[in-house]
């Protein structure tokens, strides 16, 4: 099972987006790890996985998995737009060696309660007995899942171990915070509030880049970590996200480049000068 803080991972890519860049996984993971983090989270949004190719997002989990090695529990979100292609994902996270597997709600046509819960139950049945978790982000799939779902799940999926809920504020995440599952918060805003109502953890974006300030905040929770943590990401919304993230890593010692793929774009040479400046003057974690 999956616990405390962990980084909503970047892929290293290459190429403009079109590759992966193998060789950064290792000394990634090594980053992540040095922060103090419990897990990460593979090929979810901040890992630009709906935007990859199956075959890379297989290639990616397996780089993932054997960079982490027993330092670092790794699950694998293997959501995707239609349910053959969830459920080969989600076997192959499970024969890699993944320790979870996520699937988000398939996003574009907003399924009823009988069509997302045959498509979770068909996912968490191929990857069993590896504990999967539901990924809840109204705002990335376009509608919420409901929580009769979450019920029938918790019925009829022996494997079903908990869900990553990324929505805010909290009024929308406290109903998933049912008896029996493990659930992880994804708004860094909202740390302090989740952990005191019962919440397992956090999986953050800002850990892919600030590990270690997630990493202190989920260990010892309170409302000024939580605003701390939110001025952080507000600072780093103002930029593409992803790219943004990757250009701090890479300042903070990591060779991940900024390559990222379309739509997403790269900074533009004022955003990163702006960047630059924001991470000097702020000072939100030490360089390495």
């Amino acid at each position: 099972m999956l616990r405390g803080a962990l980084a909503a991972a970047l892929t290293p890519l290459a190429e403009g987006g079109e590759a992966l860049d193998e060789a950064a996984f290792e000394p990634y993971v090594d980053f992540l790890a040095a922060g103090g983090l419990d897990g990460l989270l593979a090929l979810g949004t901040t890992g630009e996985g709906f935007l990859l190719p199956p075959d890379r997002r297989r290639r990616a989990a397996e780089l993932f998995v054997e960079a982490a090695g027993e330092r670092l529990d790794v699950a694998v979100h293997c959501g995707a737009q239609s349910t053959a292609d969830t459920v080969r994902l989600s076997a192959h996270a499970a024969e890699a060696g993944a320790d979870a597997v996520a699937v988000i709600a398939p996003p574009y046509y907003r399924l009823d309660d009988e069509a997302l819960a045959d498509h979770f139950e068909a996912t968490a049945a191929a990857c069993a007995p590896t504990p999967f978790y539901v990924y809840e982000f109204e705002r990335v799939s376009g509608y919420a899942v409901p929580l009769e779902v979450v019920a029938r799940l918790r019925e009829r999926v022996p494997n079903l171990a908990g869900m990553k809920v990324s929505d805010r504020p909290f009024e929308r995440v406290r109903p998933y915070l049912v008896g029996g599952l493990d659930v992880f918060v994804g708004a860094e805003s909202l740390l302090h509030a989740g952990l005191a109502a019962g919440a397992r953890g956090a999986v953050s974006g800002l850990a892919a880049a600030f590990p270690e300030l997630v990493a202190e905040i989920v260990r010892a929770p309170s409302e000024e970590g939580a605003a701390r943590l939110d001025e952080v990401r507000t600072a780093l919304e103002r930029f593409p996200f992803q790219s943004a993230l990757k250009a701090v890593a890479a300042a903070r010692g990591v060779p991940v480049r900024e390559d990222v793929r379309a739509p997403l774009r790269r900074l533009r040479g004022e955003e990163r000068a702006a960047l630059e400046t924001w991470l000097e003057s702020s000072s939100p974690a030490p360089a390495r």
